[in-house]
């Protein structure tokens, strides 16, 4: 069974727990951003149609009042193509991005050949509207008419680049919001892991101390080991190391009961040579022929003690009597 450190699960579940709460905040950020970005491009890609309406009336009224004052057509002209521009090919002074991808380019590109056409004739307008001969005037008609017809087309396609734009900005927005609400789902499923770990660690410290108190009051000779079925390594190493302990003191219980063994057996042994001992004395006493041996040699070696302690005397008064012998020699010399 593969064994896991709790600091280890711990530090993981801390780990995986700060990774999605820092990718929400920074989806969260990030979405902010790119809805303030998207809803300047969709804002300005808005104002590329409104522009168009803008210059056809612009247009239309210099036409009709026969004015030549072409400040606002050019301003509005200027206007859209930088407009333009700055979709195609981006622009980091307003922070807008260059076309996210092929289709919108596509779009993009389809708006500015149109664009092309439609700037040709505003030109063409601007040249004709100054002039009063008839022939210029036939132009003129001409002008407009071809004017109308592709700022229809133009104002079409720009529609669906703006429709574009924000069918991208909406699944964009929608994938992000998926992706934070797939993180949120697995800080659910984390936060559930952790509870279930905590508790399998929570149970498995109460196994020890309910085993451990078992212990302390079990009054069985032998002790038996802890059975703890756990994966965390810290808990392992403790069971192991407390059942190690429990092997001990179960061997020095075992060494203590056969040390008792033996010492019952010797003295058993010991009072039966104890009982024969009596035995025995009973049965010398009981005979008068052993007991009359033990007189007479007690006779004896009191009578010899008694002859010896004589001898002894006699020895000794024989030495003094050789010592004052000797002491009186040396005094005459």
């Amino acid at each position: 069974m593969k064994t896991n450190k709790i600091s280890t699960k711990i530090k993981l579940i801390g780990a995986l727990f700060i990774f999605l709460m820092a990718m929400i905040i920074f989806t969260t950020v990030y979405l902010n951003d790119k809805n303030k970005k998207d809803a300047l491009v969709i804002n300005i890609v808005g104002k590329e149609r409104m522009l168009t309406q803008k210059i056809s009336k612009n247009i239309f009224y210099l036409f009709y009042t026969k004015k030549t004052n072409f400040s606002e057509l050019n301003s509005a002209t200027e206007e859209f193509i930088q407009n333009l521009q700055s979709l195609k090919n981006g622009n980091k002074l307003l922070g807008i991005p260059a076309v996210p991808n092929d289709k919108i380019g596509q779009q993009v590109y389809k708006v500015e050949i149109l664009w092309k056409e439609f700037f040709h004739n505003i030109e063409e307008f601007k040249k004709l509207q100054v002039k009063t001969d008839e022939d210029s005037l036939k132009l003129l008609n001409s002008a407009v008419e071809a004017i109308y017809n592709t700022n229809n087309n133009l104002l079409q396609e720009v529609d669906n680049l703006v429709s574009m734009y924000t069918i991208y900005t909406e699944n964009k927005t929608i994938l992000i919001k998926n992706f934070q609400y797939a993180a949120a789902f697995l800080i659910i499923v984390l936060i559930i892991y952790s509870f279930t770990q905590l508790k399998s660690i929570e149970e498995n410290a109460n196994k020890f101390l309910e085993f451990s108190k078992k212990i302390a009051t079990e009054e069985n000779e032998q002790l038996k080991p802890i059975s703890i079925d756990a994966n965390e390594k810290e808990i392992l190493e403790v069971t192991d190391t407390f059942n190690c302990f429990i092997n001990k003191i179960n061997s020095a219980m075992n060494d203590s009961s056969v040390a008792m063994e033996y010492s019952k057996n010797a003295s058993s042994k010991l009072e039966e040579i104890t009982d024969e001992f009596d035995k025995i004395l009973d049965e010398l006493e009981n005979s008068s022929e052993v007991n009359k041996t033990i007189n007479k040699s007690e006779d004896m070696i009191i009578q010899s003690t008694e002859d010896l302690i004589n001898s002894t005397k006699k020895l000794q008064e024989l030495r003094n009597e050789l010592n004052s012998l000797v002491i009186g020699r040396k005094t005459k010399i």
